[in-house]
Parts: C-alpha cells; structure tokens; sequence
C-alpha cells in the first residue's frame, strides 16, 4: 500500500518540476520524506508559519545575505520539520546556492534542490496538491472497502481464518492472531513463508511491546491491537509493517481494529447462538446454565413438564463421546460425513433420555453443546446419590449396545499356542473336525464419558453442579481409565486447568505469575530459567534434589534460584507462593498442550 503523501523523490519526478531542470545541492538522506503541502516563501521566517511536512518553494529574494543569516533560516525549517527547499535560481541566484547555505542542508538532513530553468510556481503546486488530494481519495476508498468487507464477515459469523486471510489481502501483510500466551490461534503469511513467520514465535512475540491498545513497536517492526469484548480481553492481532523507516499508514490502523472488532464479534455470536431454537428441555437447562431466566420460573415449567425441582437433591449430569468428530469414535477408515455431528449428538441425547427413563429418574435432558447431553437428576434425598448415577450409568451402557450395530466377531487364530489341554489340537484343527471355533468378542474402549457433579440442595445452585459436570467431562475425554462414572476426584487439578487452557482468566493469572521469567527466557534462550523453577518445585522445594534433577551443581543451582527470585519478585521459600507459581507451571504446560 502506498502511503498518503508522495515523496521528496516522487514529487521532483512530477512533470511540472521536471520543467525546471532540477538538481539536487544536499540532503539525498531527505528524499524519502513525505510532503504534505507545497508552500511559496520568500520572507526569511517562514518557519513560524509552518506546521511541518512542507515542501517550501523560493526565489531566494527574501532570503538573508549573511553565511550566519543562512545557516539560521534552514536551520529554522528543519526544526519545524518541513520536507524541503527548492530555490529557483535567476533572480536572487544566478548560478547555484550559497556553498553555506548546502552545507547547512546536507549537516540537517533537508533535501535543498536548485531548479535552473525558470518555471511557474502554480504548476508545482497543482501538480503535488492534485497528487496528495488523489492519494487521499484512493485512502478514503480503501478506508470504505475495510470498512464494507468486515461489515460483510461480521454479518456472515466468518471464522478467524477467514477474517485473517482478507485482512491479509487488503494490507498486502503477514497477520497473527493469538491469545494472552502468546499461543497462535490463526495467520495469513501474506504470501511469506509460514514456518519463518511462526518459528519460536512464544518468545519472539514477548518481545513486541506496543504502547497502547492499538500501537505499532518500531522496534520488532509490528502493529498491534488488543482483541476483546465487554471488558474482557483475550488476545491480540499483530500486523508486520515491512517497511522499517516509516509507521504504517492510518488505514491499517483502522483494517487491524476493524478485524479485531470482527474476530471478537464472531467470538461472541458463536457463544450466544447455542441457545437459538432448542426444545423446551434445552431451553431450561440453557438457562439454569446462563442465568438467563428467574430460577422461579425454571422450576414452574419444569413442573408443567412433569419434573418436579423443588426441594429435590440434584446432580448435574454431562455425557459426551471421547472425541470430538465422528471419525475419531469410529475408527480407522471411516469417512467423514457433515451431517454425522448433529445425527451422533441427536443419538446420544435420545440414548441418554432413554437411560432415564430405564434407571426409574427424575431429570431435564438434553444437549448442552455441539458435543455433549446434559442432564439435571432430581432426587429424593442426597443418600440415593450415588445409586442413582450407577443406575443411570448402567442403562446408559445397555441403551448404547443395543442400539450399536452388530460387530462380526474375530474367530481365534490357528495357533499353536492356542491348543485345548485335553486334546492337544487347535481351535482350527476342532473346526475342521466339525466342531466350531468359538467367536471371541474383542473389547473395545468405551466411546462415551459420564461425567456427574457435585450434589447440590436447591435449584439456585443446579448451574455449579451442571458446570462442574461439564468440565469433568471435559477432562475426563484424555482419561485411559474406563470408570462408570467420572466424578471431581477422579480428574484432579492437572484435569481442570487442560480443560480450563482456552479460558483467558487462567491464561492472565499465568502471565502474572510467570510473564517476567518467559520474557526473560526468551531474551537469555541459553539460561532457560523456567526449567529451573520446574525442578525446584517438582522436587517439594527440596534445593539438592532439584539441583540434581536440573542436572546443575548446587552453587549454580542456587544462583538461579536467587536471579528467579529477583525476576518474580518472589520468595521462593514460601509456600504460598511457591503453590501459585508451581499452578501457574501446570496451567502452562496445559495451554501448551494441544
């Protein structure tokens, strides 16, 4: 993208100037400065009446005759910042600018230029204005363009990627999307190559540090705005300006707020539309769930509904598949079907409103998400608990296997291993006698996770036992365990911050406790200090054992410990503190972990 004011340099090529034969005296340092307006003078202090960014044009009749008069006047244009001078020689000038008056434009920096045919200033002045008046309509028609295309993905939900990629297209520049630790989330390399952009990207990105919301560091060579919404943030886009001498254009100010505003537009819609045209089950768990309608009249409807809420024990209930996609329960070879999500949800809903029913209980059932089937148990009292889940777990397994499909069962193989003591010949030896091998079911891991939360006395509080569920379920996808039933014990607290790796709450308080030491990581990638810290707290804050598993003599190992110390600002002979820190480390290694 070009940028808004032409250049000294553009500007001497125009027509009009070339018309004067122009020569360069001093300055060629200058000629990439843009001009913002072309100025006639021919008073000794034009500077008072300039604003910066003028290319002044003179005679010289009114300039000073001293060399300290000179050296003054373009010492006083180059303090207000102006693009540069162009003498026209004839009338106060025959020949060329005072040898000073050079000298003093080439010590400054300002381009001074001689035009050695006479030629009306006018001409100069329409011709830049005209370009700098053209240049500012390509801008507004570009600003609307950005302005017309995120209009267009905002009201269209487009996906990250996408929002990415057309902002890309417009700046003609890579852009990187990533949440609060530094994790990329979406890019568009702009045509670059992808792997240079993206390599050790965690501490490059560290290093870029804007001034405001939206800033561009000159010193990483990035622009950068803050994503969020409603207060909360939850990464940043980031724009690489290729060009090192100079800030990037307004417009890709505006193109990298306008996608930012876009990206968390579509975050927020994607969340809000899972409460959009669900059935009267899914509209009340969705509002115990968000708090979206009075406690009181969830209970009424559910009532009208047969379900009777009030002063009932509840548990909060979530089963969901293992896996995300319907290929990863199906196995190897299966083929990718769009509509195989929905239909797989639509089933597991009806299964487990069917193991309900089976299990004699009391519940509101339905899908809570894309990949899950909540429900909320209302039961007598707290002691029929924990036989309520089993029998619900129970019918769950029994619903599912009647309704799989028959599987071919795997004859034994003939091997000699595989022999009859009594009789000594193999299983395929017996068949070909007559006597047919046994099938042998082959088990497989179960594809589905029950997941219960906390039980709870009263419908106002139905919303932590449905979420807890949710999140243990949540947790439990990784789990090799084949439990009936996940409960909160069973996940433990490495299972909740995996679950919890995407929530920007977590993601800060990890920034807060360990940001300084990354950062100091990735500018010492030698030192690596947070590995250090790993030891020390993995081994009970036991310094010998941890200086043994750094595999660092102890006088090393304590000198680390004490530079740590002084990054944080911890004390690492706390307690306390030594737990946030060692929470923070699990919550990183669970934002790293895909």
């Amino acid at each position: 993208m070009s940028p808004v004011f032409p250049t000294v340099r553009e500007v001497l090529d125009l027509v009009p100037m070339r018309h004067g034969a122009p020569r360069l005296v001093a300055g060629n340092a200058g000629l990439d400065r843009p001009v913002r307006w072309v100025h006639i003078a021919e008073v000794p202090d034009i500077a008072t009446l300039l604003g910066g960014g003028e290319l002044v044009l003179t005679t010289g009749i009114g300039l000073p005759t001293d060399d300290a008069g000179l050296r003054e006047f373009i010492g006083t244009l180059a303090d207000v910042g102006a693009s540069g001078l162009v003498v026209e020689l004839g009338r106060r000038y025959l020949t060329g600018v005072p040898r000073v008056m050079a000298a003093a434009a080439e010590r400054r920096g300002l381009p001074l230029v001689e035009l050695r045919r006479g030629t009306p200033f006018v001409r100069i002045t329409e011709a830049v204005h005209g370009l700098i008046v053209d240049a500012q309509l390509t801008e507004l028609r570009a600003t609307e363009e950005i302005h017309q295309r995120f209009t267009d993905l905002s009201v269209e939900g487009a996906e990250p990627a996408e929002v990415l990629r057309q902002a890309a297209e417009l700046a003609g520049c890579p852009m990187v999307l990533e949440n609060l630790s530094r994790q990329v989330l979406a890019y568009d390399p702009a045509g670059e190559n992808a792997e240079l952009l993206l390599d050790g990207w965690e501490q490059h990105s560290r290093q870029i540090r804007p001034a405001g919301r939206t800033a561009y560091d000159p010193g990483s060579g990035w622009l950068v705005t803050t994503v969020g919404a409603r207060g909360q943030d939850w990464g940043r886009l980031l724009l690489r300006w290729p060009v090192a001498e100079s800030t990037p254009p307004t417009r890709l100010t505006i193109l990298i707020e306008r996608a930012a505003s876009t990206l968390a537009l579509g975050r927020l819609i994607r969340r809000d539309a899972e409460g959009l045209e669900r059935q009267i089950h899914r509209t009340l768990l969705t509002a115990l769930i968000d708090h979206s309608r009075p406690v009181d009249e969830v209970a009424l409807r559910a009532k009208a509904l047969g379900v009777v809420l009030d002063r009932r024990h509840l548990v909060g209930v979530v089963v969901r598949h293992r896996g995300d996609e319907p290929a990863a329960d199906a196995g190897p070879g299966a083929d990718a079907d769009p509509e195989a999500g929905p239909a797989r949800l639509r089933d597991l809903a009806e299964a487990v409103g069917q193991a309900v029913r089976d299990a004699k209980l009391t519940a509101l059932t339905s899908a809570v998400d894309d990949h899950a089937v909540g429900a909320l148990l209302a039961l007598p009292d707290a002691a029929a608990e924990e036989k309520a889940l089993a029998a619900f777990a129970t019918a769950l397994r029994r619903v599912r296997l009647d309704a799989a499909p028959a599987r071919p069962p795997a004859s034994r193989p003939s091997d000699p291993a595989d022999r009859s003591p009594q009789s000594g010949r193999s299983a395929a030896d017996r068949s070909a006698s007559g006597r047919p091998a046994r099938p042998v079911e082959v088990p497989s891991r179960p594809t589905i996770v029950v997941a219960a939360g906390s039980g709870v006395g009263s419908l106002r509080e139905a919303r932590r036992s449905l979420v807890e569920a949710r999140q243990i379920a949540e947790a439990a996808r990784r789990d090799p365990r084949d439990l009936p039933c996940y409960r909160l014990p069973h996940v433990g607290l490495a299972g909740l911050l995996h679950l919890l790796r995407d929530e920007p709450r977590l993601q800060t308080f990890v920034e807060r406790e360990l940001g300084p030491l990354l950062t100091y990581d990735a500018q010492h990638p030698r030192e690596q200090l947070l590995g250090t810290l790993r030891a020390y707290l993995e081994q009970g804050r036991n310094k010998s054992a941890g200086a043994a598993a750094a595999h660092l003599s102890r006088p090393a190992f304590y000198e680390r410990l004490a530079r740590i110390g002084r990054i944080l600002d911890a004390d690492l002979d706390s307690v306390d503190r030594c737990l946030s820190l060692h929470v923070a480390l699990l919550a990183l290694d669970a934002i790293r972990t895909p």
